[in-house]
């Protein structure tokens, strides 16, 4: 870490921003790993990994109305 530390951020902001930092390292190398992937798929490839994604979009969004359908029946929420 070469940027100074100024004496009004506490500790554990640096911590947390040096874990931060490093989580989004990973995630940028995660992006360009799997853009690498799918610049390879054949265009068959291409177009049942589409319909798959598709079929998956379509079930996590029925997973949220089921989830905020239960959620109504708490009876704490309002």
């Amino acid at each position: 870490m070469g940027a100074p530390r100024h004496e009004w951020l506490d500790l554990s902001f640096w911590g947390q921003l040096e874990r931060l930092e490093s989580r989004h390292r990973q995630a940028q190398s995660g992006h360009k790993s799997a853009r690498r992937w799918l610049e390879r798929l054949t265009p068959r490839e291409a177009e049942e990994f589409e319909l798959a994604w598709q079929r998956y979009c379509e079930v996590i969004a029925e997973l949220e109305r089921t989830t905020a359908a239960f959620e109504t029946l708490r009876p704490w929420s309002s």
